[in-house]
């Protein structure tokens, strides 16, 4: 039988999710829709638990559909919604003076039909003229509304997550739970550094994204998907790099994507790795990485995978 997807608690909230998170950035806008149907209903059969649903995009830009096609997929489920988890993300740059993240994060559920996010993940940190203070109080007022039940960050530096921290002990509000973070075999620097670690110490979480570098850790020396940003300046040793990781793989009796996503799961402050996949069999392919991450060990995955830590002494473990 597989292995069954484990649970992991989120940081100090009350909140276990599978240590997979399925994401659905330029997913399922690609898919037939009976398709993500059926990929949806083996994810949560496998034990997934927990969906990003957060969109890429505001007024002005390219619209964008993955939220709505995916909450009109999981309806054709029949699945509960007590059964999974939704992640949304929210964006300093639509902060309302008057009423903080409570606008958009109305429109996000409108989009999904849900009346509450059980987690909300803030956008870069990108404004200087927006109080932390706020920000943490806007929060706890959603949650005591009943709108979320926990939140955290994405990419912001280890000592602006203290801050977070430090305001809500301050004002006896919940506080920030997790980081989402780059981080995978090439982008190591800040979630293994001493500025996160201290962060981590306290019991805070993260969840590993961008794991297969838009598709190059999956074996890919081209892609036409968009891409994340390059912190360092790195994609192209990274993508130099991929014949050599491909060998490894096969050494380990697995593909790149396995041994990618494996490599997130050694990190002991992982909550969850999230990740995309548009269809039933690379979903499953993708969990086998739980039978090589068992097999071969967390230590010697680590050691292995060493020549491919591409931003090692590029970037500041600190952090953007």
């Amino acid at each position: 039988m597989p292995t069954p997807v484990p649970r992991r608690r989120l940081g100090t909230s009350e909140i276990e999710t599978s240590v997979f998170a399925l994401g659905s950035w330029h997913v399922y806008d690609r898919m037939h829709f009976e398709d993500t149907v059926e990929l949806l209903r083996t994810a949560v059969d496998r034990g997934v638990n927990l969906f990003d649903v957060g969109v890429y995009g505001v007024h002005g830009m390219a619209p964008a559909f993955t939220d709505i096609l995916f909450a009109a997929a999981m309806r054709a489920t029949g699945i509960p919604r007590e059964e999974y988890l939704l992640s949304e993300k929210l964006w300093l740059e639509a902060w309302d003076d008057e009423r903080g993240f409570r606008p958009q994060l109305e429109r996000a559920l409108f989009r999904v039909d849900a009346e509450h996010s059980d987690i909300v993940v803030l956008g870069d940190l990108r404004r200087d003229d927006v109080e932390l203070r706020d920000i943490v109080l806007n929060l706890a007022e959603l949650a005591r509304d009943g709108l979320i039940r926990a939140w955290g960050v994405n990419n912001w530096s280890a000592s602006s997550v203290q801050s977070l921290l430090d305001i809500a002990a301050a004002e006896g509000v919940p506080a920030p739970v997790m980081a989402q973070l780059k981080y995978s075999v090439s982008r190591r620097s800040i979630p293994d550094g001493e500025p996160f670690a201290k962060v981590f110490a306290q019991g805070f979480s993260m969840q590993a994204s961008d794991v297969m570098e838009g598709g190059y850790l999956a074996g890919k020396v081209t892609t036409d998907r968009e891409v994340g940003r390059d912190p360092g300046g790195i994609r192209q040793r990274i993508i130099d790099d991929v014949p050599a990781f491909v060998a490894l793989a096969e050494e380990l009796g697995a593909t790149p994507a396995q041994l990618a996503i494996a490599f997130t799961l050694t990190h002991p402050a992982t909550a969850n790795t999230l990740f995309g996949a548009s269809s039933v069999e690379q979903l499953n392919a993708n969990l086998q990485s739980l039978d090589l991450l068992e097999r071969v060990g967390a230590e010697e995955i680590r050691a292995r995978v060493e020549p491919f830590w591409a931003d090692r002494d590029v970037v500041n473990p600190e952090g953007p």
